[in-house]
């Protein structure tokens, strides 16, 4: 980031000399830098900026944020026969990140399918806390800001305090929310407030109903573009089962719906370590099996992560599925969806039938 980007005075001197155009092209506002931006804008004394000028500015800030956020929504919504949200758990180093999406995308190019791609910079819902949780906001942004600009991708990732929202909205073209906080008004009111895509995933204690809930409380923040996520729900301890009724009964939400076929096959906090103390286990053979049945059932969207050496992955590699089988399941997923009739009611003749 540059001097006129972080607005330092050499930055605002810098700003003085360059052309109207340029200026005005910088909208990225955060809001503690708000007034030094409005100068920018304005050539103007920091005195001679007025509440009203910060207030319209902050607006057309967000207005055009969510200018774009909509258009890349309804591609989405668009997208045949599913849009797809993947990358690996979390950025393990910018060399595994930028990799990893260049692999990413061309598998997914070539098989025409829209690729939203996913990291974390922060586990911050760990089962232990010896586990690895990521570089960070400040460094794990950078990283995933190279890749946008590198492969010309949308990015998604989560957040775990309403603090965070407005850094994270800077880059990621999708905020998620994760199922732990699924019902937290602020921190879904924060997000929405990006304007930002929020995908909400649905808590593993929750009923499909309360995503219901859960996307209106975006939508009463100002924020249409919502979809929610269905990641499995507790079947006692240690094991999560995947209800296909749900992927129906959550379109009561009005909004995309999207299944992550890999945290839905984890086992909590099932797995022993050595030395003690236990971590998450999975079942990632049987992600297949649920990835073919949420696109027959008619998803919208596909959440996986994907590892290029899942049994060394630092978070979750028992759920992550191997990028040397990315392609060949994801041929299959299309071949399923494409013969599929899932996305369309069934009516139903209930009067007699007669011979």
């Amino acid at each position: 980031m540059d001097n006129y980007h972080n607005g330092s005075d050499a930055g605002f001197a810098q700003a003085q000399t360059r052309p109207r155009p340029q200026v005005l092209a910088f909208y990225t506002i955060c809001n503690s830098c708000l007034v030094r931006e409005l100068q920018l804008l304005l050539f103007v004394s920091e005195s001679e900026i007025r509440s009203d000028q910060i207030g319209r500015l902050h607006l057309s800030v967000f207005e055009m944020e969510m200018d774009s956020s909509t258009m890349l929504f309804n591609q989405l919504k668009s997208s045949q026969p599913f849009f797809l949200l993947a990358g690996p758990n979390v950025i393990e180093s910018e060399e595994h990140i930028l990799r990893m999406a260049s692999h990413i995308k061309a598998i997914t190019s070539k098989l025409g399918l829209q690729l939203v791609f996913k990291s974390s910079f922060d586990k911050a819902n760990r089962t232990s806390s010896k586990s690895f949780r990521g570089p960070g906001l400040v460094e794990g942004l950078k990283i995933l800001e190279k890749v946008k600009v590198a492969y010309d991708l949308p990015i998604v990732t989560d957040v775990h305090e309403t603090i965070q929202c407005e850094a994270v909205g800077r880059v990621a073209d999708i905020i998620q929310i994760p199922a732990f906080l699924c019902r937290q008004t602020d921190l879904l009111v924060a997000a929405a407030k990006t304007g930002k895509i929020v995908n909400i995933k649905k808590g593993q204690f929750c009923a499909p109903s309360v995503m219901v809930n859960s996307a209106e409380k975006i939508r009463l923040a100002g924020n249409e573009n919502v979809m929610v996520c269905e990641r499995g729900t507790m079947f006692g301890y240690n094991d999560l089962i995947v209800d296909p009724r749900n992927f129906e009964w959550m379109r009561e939400a009005n909004c995309p719906i999207v299944a992550d076929i890999t945290h839905s096959l984890q086992q909590p906090a099932g797995k022993k370590l050595e030395g003690g103390g236990v971590a998450s286990g999975g079942l990632r053979e049987l992600i297949p099996c649920i990835a073919r049945t949420a696109v027959a059932v008619g998803v919208d969207g596909i959440f996986m992560e994907v590892h290029d050496d899942p049994l060394n992955a630092p978070v979750d590699g028992p759920t992550q599925w191997p990028l040397r089988h990315l392609e060949e399941l994801l041929q299959e997923l299309i071949a399923i969806a494409n013969v599929s009739k899932g996305k369309q009611s069934f009516k139903i003749d209930l009067t007699p039938f007669r011979d």
